[in-house]
This record gives structure tokens, C-alpha cells and sequence, in this order.
């Protein structure tokens, strides 16, 4: 058409056959937003949906865990894990899709949305991810790696199809184009593209999080059933000739084959703890042909179960006796931890100690030692007297009548030295003479590991250029303030001589205490 010369008809021709193309390729770019815009609606619709059905998943859930906490807990805990993650994610995008659609009058017009403008601005700072661009890229990979980290190794397909549906290129974020070339995997799917496109791929995602889901509750439901199917009615069981056994000694045990069957139950059940029978619903249940014991460990020691299960067969009566023993012992709460050549206690205060011996119970421990006293289970109290140090023993009773003894050393100590205080301040301090007028003289334990109560009986008190004053008590007397007032600005008041006594025993003798120095402000 546009070779030679042509005539003005020709021309004319040829400049509608160009206006023809251009309305064709309009109306298709227009066909293709609307189109992506139906794809989005039937996304929602299905989101929604399948929102219904994973609710009604998690309700079941919820209800077999209310009935068996011990089977469906877990399960319904990883749940709720899942849920919670995919809430959060989706709400993101969904809030995202609002954003992207405020100033569009009408959203179902979706040959309108054909700008690249509000992704490419929010995600993109020239050829780099802007802030929200990586914020973008961190939801998806969070979410990706929080909800595989939730699912059990047993899922390993639900978590591989988690890796692929958030899957984000390379370690790199790097995916290829079609000429070959690496790009950025958001540049890759969202830059330049239609803002109906975009919004698209967006509810995809949303209905791959809404896909996570189902396949996670499902795959806890398949496989928790088909667990209890795979179950038979018997279990192995250990036969022992008693319940612990020390390093060294031979094992003597037999393994056994049990059989659990829901329709054998006992007629009777008669058994009884240490001489106390036992009540069947406060002590025990009977279910899948088991007596499940549900009674104390009790106190630490040795105790036994005896009696006998009734079973009647062919009308006949069938007793099977019972005789087992356990072992209680105190459970630790706490790790051992010790200094060498730090054990050490204080004359003058009650020393907290703790004794016992492990694998066996406080019961069969006993601690001597001047000056200890037993509080209750291993706890002991250490009121050390005169003499340098303290050797405490400990012995105990094994199950099987062997006695073990340990002793150890523990050295004396005094009571450090008090420092003097006013107002709570030691060494030296600054204030004006109302304030010391007025204040508390006391003494202080400073670093020591035990919260004693020091009070002040007496202590003298000294003004440049006056005669020390002798004060009974613990505030300045008449004479004292007398002496204050003749104080000057800058000069050093000293307190010494300072009388101190523990509250709780005044008995014990305290190191002389430190004095302490104010300087007048006024």
C-alpha cells in the first residue's frame, strides 16, 4: 500500500485500513481486561468458598480434640498455627488490592484498569525493589517458610506443594525471561503489567494461601485416621523385677506381648495403693481394656499396687492378680551448679542449704552437722557457731538396702563489715543541713547474698570546730542539730562510732561499722 505514487482515493483507503487495525487491537487489549477481571471474580468466589470449608475442617478438628485432647491437640494446635499465619497474609494482600483500587469509580469496569502505574511506583525505586517491594517479597517468603516449619516431616508432599506455590526463583529472587535473561522474580510478575492483571495475581495468591490450608487440615485428618486403622490390639510390654536400676548393675526384664481390646473389660476391678483401695473414677478408668491408674505418685519412697481383676468367663469367676511397686523420687527442678572451694556458710545468719542424693527419695536422706536443722524434704538450715569450719554428712538408703555417705566441708565465715548510711547513701554524701537535720543514720551490708535487717542504736556525731556529740538512736538529737547549725558551707560533718545490731539476733556481734561523711550544700 505503500509503494508508488497513489491517489488521494487510494490514500484515503489505505488511512482506514490503519484506523481498522488500531480498533482491532483496542477492543482485544480491552477483551483481555475484561477477561482477567472474570478470572478475579471467579478467584473471589472460590476463595470464599473454600474459606467456608476450611472453617468447617477446623470446627471438626476443634470437635475431635474437645473429645481426645491426647490425639486431635496437637493436631488442632498446628492448625490454628496455620490459620493464624494464613489470616495475616491474606489480609495483607487483601489490604494491598484495596489500595490499588482506590480512585477506580466503578470495580467491576475492568477495561478501565489498564495502568502499570501504582505497582511499578509502590514496588519499584528504578532498577532496584523499593521498601514496599521488599516488604512484598519478605510476606511471601515468611509465610512460605513459617507454615513448612509447622508441618511434620510425615506432610512432606503438603510442604513441598507449599514450596511451589511461593516459590520466588533462585536464592538470588532471580527468575529468566524469555530471552535468557535473569531478572527479579517480582519484576518478572508484576512489573509493567495491567493493574486488573496484577489484581489477578494477587487473589491467585490469596487462593493458594486458602489451598494451603485445605491440604493441611485435610492431610491431619487422613493421616490421624489412618493411624487409628493402621492400630492392632496388641502392644509389647516390660515385664521388670523393679522399677530403677543403677550403672553397672544387670538388667533382669521380659518383653511381653499385651493385648488391648475395648470389649474385654473387667467385671471387677479390686486394688489398692499401699494398703488404700482405689475408687474407679477418682483413681483409675477403665478404657480399651485397660485399668488407666490416675492416682498420686505420692510422696517420695517405694510404693505398691496390689489386687486382683475380675473376669467372669463361661459363668465361672477368674481372678488375675496384681502385684507391681514403683519408686517416687523428689523431682528436680533445678541443675546442680556448684563452685569449687566456694562452699561456705555465716556465722550469725540461718544458711539455707540443700541435701539430698539422687534416686533416693528425701525420705531415706539424712544430714547431720553442728548447727544444721532439717525444714522440710531436702531443704536444711545451717546456724553455723564457733570454729573455722563445718563438715556436713549426708546418707541415704538405697531400694536395695545399700547405704550411701558423703560428707562435705564447709568454711565459717563473719558477717562483713556494715557501712554507715544517711538517707540510705554510704561513703560520703552531699546535702543541705535541713536535710541532715532530719535524715535516718543507718548501716548497710553492701554485696552480701543475705537480706538482713540492721538497725542503729547509737553513733557520734562530728562538726569542724565543735566537740563530738554521743547520740542514742538512730536521728540526730537536740544537741547534735545544735552543733549542725554552726556548720558552714563545705565542711565535712563525720559519723562514726556507729552502733549496729541484726534485728532478728541481737546476740551476734557485728564488725565495727564504717563511718560515713556529709558535706554541708548551705
Amino acid at each position: 500500500m505503500a509503494g508508488g505514487k497513489q491517489s488521494p482515493r487510494q490514500k484515503m483507503v489505505n488511512l482506514m485500513y490503519l484506523v481498522f487495525i488500531c480498533m482491532l487491537a483496542l477492543n482485544m487489549s480491552k477483551e483481555v481486561l475484561a477477561a482477567f477481571g472474570l478470572m478475579n471474580e471467579k478467584l473471589e468466589t472460590s476463595n470464599t468458598k473454600t474459606t467456608q470449608n476450611n472453617l468447617a475442617f477446623l470446627s471438626g478438628l476443634e470437635t475431635k480434640a474437645g473429645e481426645n485432647e491426647e490425639k486431635f491437640g496437637p493436631l488442632l494446635a498446628d492448625a490454628k498455627k496455620i490459620k493464624a499465619l494464613s489470616v495475616e497474609y491474606f489480609d495483607y494482600l487483601e489490604n494491598l488490592k484495596k489500595e490499588m483500587l482506590v480512585g477506580v469509580e466503578d470495580p467491576k469496569d475492568y477495561q478501565v484498569m489498564d495502568k502499570t502505574d501504582y505497582l511499578d511506583q509502590k514496588f519499584f525505586q528504578g532498577d532496584n525493589l523499593g521498601q514496599e517491594g521488599k516488604e512484598f517479597m519478605k510476606r511471601i517468603t515468611d509465610y512460605r517458610s513459617q507454615v513448612t516449619a509447622v508441618l511434620p516431616e510425615s506432610m512432606q508432599e503438603v510442604r513441598d506443594a507449599v514450596k511451589a506455590r511461593f516459590e520466588t526463583g533462585d536464592a538470588n529472587g532471580k527468575v529468566e525471561n524469555r530471552d535468557g535473561i535473569k531478572v527479579d522474580w517480582l519484576a518478572y510478575h508484576y512489573e509493567g503489567f495491567p493493574l486488573i492483571a496484577s489484581l489477578t495475581k494477587l487473589t491467585a495468591l490469596q487462593a493458594d494461601i486458602k489451598s494451603t490450608e485445605e491440604d493441611a487440615l485435610k492431610a491431619m485428618l487422613q493421616g490421624q485416621l489412618t493411624s487409628e486403622v493402621s492400630m492392632t490390639n496388641y502392644t509389647t510390654l516390660l515385664e521388670q523385677e523393679k522399677s530403677a536400676f543403677y550403672a553397672g548393675e544387670k538388667f533382669a526384664g521380659n518383653i511381653v506381648l499385651g493385648r488391648k481390646d475395648a470389649t474385654t473389660k473387667p467385671n471387677e476391678v479390686n486394688l489398692t495403693l499401699d494398703g488404700r483401695k482405689l475408687s474407679e473414677g477418682t483413681d483409675y478408668v477403665i478404657e480399651d481394656g485397660r485399668v488407666r491408674l490416675t492416682v498420686s505418685a505420692g510422696s517420695a519412697g517405694d510404693h505398691k499396687i496390689a489386687g486382683n481383676l475380675v473376669f467372669m468367663q463361661d459363668g465361672e469367676r477368674t481372678e488375675v492378680p496384681v502385684s507391681s511397686t514403683f519408686a517416687t523420687i523428689t523431682k528436680p527442678n533445678a541443675a546442680v551448679i556448684s563452685a569449687d572451694k566456694m562452699n561456705v556458710v555465716y556465722r550469725g545468719v540461718s544458711n539455707p542449704i540443700t541435701i539430698s542424693i539422687p534416686g533416693i527419695p528425701d525420705n531415706n536422706v539424712s544430714a547431720s552437722a553442728p548447727g544444721l536443722s532439717k525444714q522440710s524434704g531436702s531443704k536444711y538450715a545451717m546456724n553455723p557457731g564457733k570454729g573455722r569450719t563445718v563438715s556436713i554428712t549426708a546418707s541415704g538408703k538405697l531400694p536395695d538396702g545399700q547405704m550411701i555417705k558423703t560428707s562435705s566441708e564447709f568454711r565459717i565465715k563473719d558477717i562483713p563489715r556494715p557501712s554507715g548510711s544517711v538517707r540510705g547513701e554510704s561513703g560520703s554524701a552531699k546535702m543541705g543541713k535541713n536535710n541532715l537535720e532530719i535524715s535516718t543514720i543507718g548501716a548497710l551490708l553492701e554485696d552480701f547474698d543475705f537480706d538482713l535487717n540492721l538497725a542503729v542504736s547509737g553513733f557520734k556525731f562530728k562538726v569542724p570546730g565543735q566537740p563530738t556529740v554521743d547520740v542514742n538512736g538512730n536521728k540526730l538529737d537536740a544537741r547534735a542539730k545544735s552543733a549542725l547549725k554552726r556548720a558552714s558551707r563545705g565542711d565535712a560533718i563525720q559519723i562514726f562510732d556507729i552502733e549496729a545490731y541484726i534485728t532478728n539476733n541481737k546476740s551476734y556481734k557485728l564488725k565495727k561499722v564504717s563511718p560515713v561523711v556529709v558535706e554541708i550544700t548551705n
